[in-house]
Parts: structure tokens; sequence; C-alpha cells
């Protein structure tokens, strides 16, 4: 068997923020610990944005708390700003070592406009100091590229351009993960093998991907991703997701979907598929989401593997 492949799941976040009837603490709360149970030990469980903005993520430090209880999770919550750093850092005290702060900016000047209202430049400068400021305090930092394949309002991003931002991000750190992500699920697997094949080649084992399925091309690109030699990927249970900013794009690749493929292809992911499936079930029965996927309909894939 080959190394493993690591899932982060992100449906308490990513799945959850375009929820429009605010989801209870405690229902975001029992499917942390229904992924926890599952095996999942990377999560992306909150963040701390403006609940003006994302009204759904108001109750992040609360979640948040509940996931550093567990014992061997780490606990992503993406932070924007200055202010979201100071809150994250508040809200985990002693157990900040047990977090990742996820920082995220767009590699295109019109998504990164409309998702937080800033051009690129201020984005990358804000981003830096608190990149700095992390490595100061021993918090683990994640960079998120968002539209590093696709734009919803520029089309397909040219690979130097966004070869060109990566680049800019691996520099403020040697050590930092970063994640490629393919916000409104139109990459196509060999741009994807392309790209992580460059980065993996120019920049050494640090990246990440972050992919949706809004053109069922998910777990494909996923695939891609691993061949070029990623080993670490985002998923949400359930398929459940979307980006507000992102117009069109639908849930992140379903993680019950990426561990059925991980498995056939021999790889390991820890996890244990029947309490995969209660968690995923779980994710798409919170009222107001949307989920995706084909695992959860295939009646086969409910027997044990």
């Amino acid at each position: 068997m080959s190394e493993p492949a690591i899932i982060s799941d992100v449906s308490p976040r990513d799945g959850l923020q375009s929820v429009a009837e605010f989801v209870p603490t405690g229902t975001k709360v029992a499917l942390v610990r229904a992924l926890y149970d599952a095996g999942v030990r990377r999560m992306e469980v909150g963040s701390f944005v403006s609940p003006r903005a994302v009204p759904q993520m108001a109750d992040t430090a609360e979640v948040l708390a509940e996931a550093l209880r567990l014992p061997g999770l780490e606990a992503t919550v993406l932070v924007p700003n200055r202010r979201g750093f100071e809150l994250a850092l508040a809200a985990a005290g002693n157990r900040a070592d047990q977090m990742r702060l996820g920082l995220f900016m767009s590699a295109t000047e019109s998504h990164n406009q409309a998702n937080v209202n800033r051009s690129r430049e201020a984005s990358f400068e804000a981003l830096a100091g608190i990149v700095r400021d992390a490595a100061s305090a021993g918090v683990p930092v994640r960079f998120n590229l968002s539209c590093t394949f696709h734009c919803p309002f520029e089309g397909v991003v040219p690979e130097p351009e966004a070869l060109d931002w990566v680049e800019r991000v691996v520099a403020l750190d040697p050590s930092m993960e970063i994640a490629l992500a393919d916000t409104t699920g139109n990459a196509a697997p060999d741009q994807v093998s392309r790209v992580f094949a460059r980065a993996l080649a120019s920049w050494g084992e640090r990246f990440a991907f972050h992919g949706h399925d809004t053109y069922g091309m998910g777990v494909a690109n996923v695939a891609a991703a691993w061949n070029a030699g990623c080993r670490v990927f985002d998923a949400a249970a359930g398929g459940i997701g979307g980006c507000p900013f992102a117009p069109g794009a639908s849930g992140n690749v379903a993680t019950e979907d990426v561990a059925w493929l991980f498995t056939r292809m021999g790889i390991d992911t820890g996890l244990d598929w029947t309490a995969l499936l209660a968690a995923a079930d779980l994710a798409a029965a919170v009222p107001g989401a949307l989920p995706g996927g084909r695992l959860r309909g295939v009646p086969a894939a409910r027997r044990p593997m």
C-alpha cells in the first residue's frame, strides 16, 4: 500500500456557510463529533468572519471549543483578516497548537473583490503579516488560494498567472501548507495535473487540493491531484456546500466519494466507512443544506468495506 491520503473534512464550515436558516450550534457540534468518530483527524470547523456577512458562522468560537476537546483532532478555522486572527487566538486559548489558521485570497482580481472586497495586492499584504505573526505564536497556517483554476467572473485562469501567485505565497513561509482551490468546480483533470505537477516540482510537497463538484469532475480532479503528488485533500461529508461569492458553485466533492476512490485505489485514509456514511447522512440531512455526491445513493456501498 502506498503512502496514505489525508482527508480534511470541511463540511462544518464550507458545507454550512451558505445555508439560509441558522444551523444550531448543537447540530454543528454533532457533525464534528460524527466525523471524528469516523476517523477524521483534520477538520474545518468554522470561520471568524463578520456575522453580518456570514451569519451561519457566528458561533464559530463555541464550535471550535468543542472541537478542541477531541484528542488528536486538528481543527481549522478560516480567518480573513487581522480581527479574525485575534478572535481565533482568543477562542483557542492555551490549545492554539491544536488549531490551524486558514487564510484565504483569490488568484483572480474579480473574485477577490467579490469575496473580501479588496484587491489581491491588499489581501496579500495583510495576510503576509498574519503569516509572520502566526509563526511567532506557534500556530500552524494553511494559505488557501481560491479560484486557482477557474473564476466565476474571468473564466479559466491562465496557468502561469495562477503559479505566479503560488510562488508569492510560497515565499511567505518555507513550511506553510498551501491549498490550491477549484472554487467553482470547473477545473479539468489535465489542468489540475499540470498545475500540481509544476507546483510540487518547484516548491515541494506542501500542497493540498480543495475541490468542488459543480460539473461532476470533483473525484476525477482529486485523482489527478493525487497522481501528480498531492496528498492532502479537502472534502465535505454529504457533498454539501457552495461559495456564496462564486455564483453557480455547488458543494465540495463528497468525503465519502473521495474515501471510496482512495480505498479502491488501495490507498489508506484511516476512515471507518460505516461511520463515515453515518456522518455523511447527518450532514446531508441538515435543513437547507444542498447535498451532493454519489456513494450515499448506492445500495451496495452501504455494506461494510
